[in-house]
């Protein structure tokens, strides 16, 4: 196949199934919106008369093959916006017209044509439909709505993945297959952890079970903040929208914010936490001595996000981060960021997340404050990136509207990388809400404030953790850590009892299966349940005053003595806090 690229590959690939759509169900009067190129291959969204299902997927791919073997040239047409806006209105091509309209009036209008079927598009695209690599699979079908606005109409999306050696489609096909064991949603639900109920959308209840989970990351958090010296704080969830105007949030945010009236007054439930530690330290005199001064909150916040963008525990409408913010100098910027990102590849690296992608994301078209600011604080969180010696990514126009940001990316198991950490500079939010501290030379100056979450939201990091671990926790994370069994009920229950409470009174989490079930059936629904250890007792057990131990997922069982179990999960449990700082 040459020196192809990838890209231009998957492009010419979304018009090869464009093509096989309007083949099979003209009848249907297909409308073709747009088909862009995304991560590891492309979709396109049609409006049609007709619901596809998975079944039609294979129909599709197969008539893509068979243009492909037709060889079409594939020719490029440049068109004035007249004859374009009349060309596809005579095809009823409704979608194409409406972006023809929207076009600047400069813009070079092109189009693509192979065989009886042209698109709208700016290229570039192979010379023929066989130079189209053959190795492309659809994949699914989603609604999506048209150019992303609720109020319009539902289009059905088809996802497709692309490569240029068949070998690569089949890795990553291998890699789907087992994503699809490790969702996250069916996991959730197999070990109790979480349940999602309609009179909440995108809003997780968690169970006992998966309480556990949530407490245990924040536990382990705290012990972390402890350490970098950060003190806690407690903030309302619902505050005066006039301190939303103040902040930007209301004129920027809006339509991801929830609000209320009460006693005539306008009031939003939180999206983030910041504007209200810029009144806890607005409340309080601080010197360049206080400085920097290290805000924590694990309060909850709330975002509305489209019914259709929500999945899971990845993109709910409330969660927690780990969130902070550090009031500071604008010398102490480069230390404190060097230390953030020590303190990120720690944690990460404690959760087995070895692969980590690091992206500086700069100002979006939809920001507040000077472009000479912005440059300021552009230029300090690349020196400190350079200073990290850590490499990274420039992403234009993605930073946040009150600052840029560095935003961090872990690779899971199988390969797919997760936005999780965030690293933000701000010299907005302590203008706006005129925040001071007094210099060295007792000069009334502005601190500098930086955002930062290490896990992000809770909720979604759960979700990432258990598709990364396939639900198989460490043991100072997991629910329950051992599950304790009697081979005979009559004669071993009291000794089980005994080694149950001890375990319970040392803070283990443990469950005494007492069940009238075989031992076979029992062994069977632990390693369901991913549980981390099976404490068999029997005969032997009781006179030597042992357990059988049978680790999960390994077949042979290992005896340990009832001081080498207590020993043995106290320094598993000790794993709560990354080996740097114990």
């Amino acid at each position: 196949m040459g020196n192809l690229d990838l890209e231009t590959v998957r492009h010419s690939a979304a018009h090869l199934m464009a093509q096989a759509i309007d083949r099979l169900y003209k009848e249907y009067n297909p409308q073709f919106g747009i088909g862009p190129v995304i991560e590891h291959g492309f979709y396109y969204d049609i409006e049609m008369d007709y619901k596809l299902t998975d079944a039609d997927l294979k129909k599709i791919q197969d008539e893509m093959k068979k243009i492909f073997k037709e060889n079409l040239p594939i020719e490029r047409t440049v068109m004035t916006r007249e004859k374009a806006l009349e060309f596809f209105q005579a095809k009823n091509q409704n979608l194409k017209v409406e972006l023809i309209n929207d076009l600047s009036e400069d813009t070079e209008i092109s189009c693509y044509t192979q065989g009886d079927f042209t698109d709208l598009c700016r290229g570039p695209h192979v010379e023929s439909t066989k130079k189209i690599p053959p190795f492309f699979k659809l994949t699914s079908i989603a609604g999506a709505y048209w150019r992303g606005d609720s109020d319009r109409q539902m289009l059905q999306r088809i996802y497709a993945v692309s490569f240029l050696a068949k070998d690569h489609l089949k890795q990553h096909i291998r890699m789907l297959e087992e994503a699809k064991k490790r969702d996250h949603r069916i996991l959730a639900k197999e070990l109790n952890l979480v349940i999602f109920d309609k009179v909440a959308p995108a809003s997780p209840f968690f169970t006992p079970k998966g309480t556990v989970i949530y407490n245990e990351l924040v536990d382990f958090l705290r012990r972390i903040h402890h350490r970098y010296e950060y003190d806690e704080v407690i903030t309302p969830q619902i505050m005066d929208v006039e301190m939303w105007h103040t902040s930007g949030h209301y004129e920027n945010y809006k339509e991801n914010m929830f609000f209320s009236n009460i006693d005539d007054r306008e009031y939003a439930v939180k999206p983030m936490n910041c504007p209200a530690h810029m009144i806890l330290y607005k409340h309080n005199k601080f010197s360049y001595r206080d400085l920097p001064l290290r805000y924590a909150d694990f309060g909850r916040i709330h975002r509305y996000e489209k019914s259709g963008s929500v999945t899971g525990l990845t993109r709910v409408r409330t969660f927690v981060q780990d969130d902070g913010h550090i009031f500071a100098e604008m010398d102490q910027v480069q230390q404190e960021i060097k230390t953030l990102m020590e303190m990120v590849f720690m944690i990460y690296g404690h959760f087995g997340f070895d692969k980590i992608k690091i992206n500086l994301s700069t100002r979006p078209a939809k920001k507040v404050g000077s472009d000479e600011t912005w440059d300021t604080a552009e230029a300090a969180l690349e020196q400190a990136l350079q200073a990290s010696g850590r490499e990274f990514s420039i992403k234009e126009g993605d930073g946040a509207f009150y600052g840029p940001k560095i935003d961090i990316e872990v690779s899971d198991a199988i390969g797919r990388f997760h936005q999780l950490g965030t690293i933000q500079l701000d010299f907005q939010l302590p203008e706006r809400f005129e925040l001071k501290y007094t210099n060295s030379e007792g000069e009334i100056k502005r601190p500098v404030v930086i955002h930062r979450a290490l896990l992000g939201s809770l909720e979604r990091f759960i979700g990432i953790l258990i598709e990364h671990t396939a639900g198989v926790f460490p043991f100072w994370l997991a629910p329950v850590q051992a599950v304790i069994v009697p081979i005979n009920q009559d004669a071993h229950t009291s000794y089980c009892q005994e080694l149950y409470t001890e375990l319970k009174r040392k803070g283990f989490r443990v469950k005494l299966d007492l069940r009238n079930e075989s031992i076979g059936k029992k062994t069977r629904e632990t390693q369901k349940a991913k549980v981390p250890f099976m404490l068999v007792i029997g005969d032997r057990e009781v006179e030597n005053n042992s357990a059988s131990v049978r680790k999960y997922g390994e077949q042979d069982s290992a005896t340990w003595s009832r001081d080498e179990l207590f020993n043995n999960f106290r320094v598993l449990s000790n794993e709560n806090i990354p080996q740097q700082l114990r």
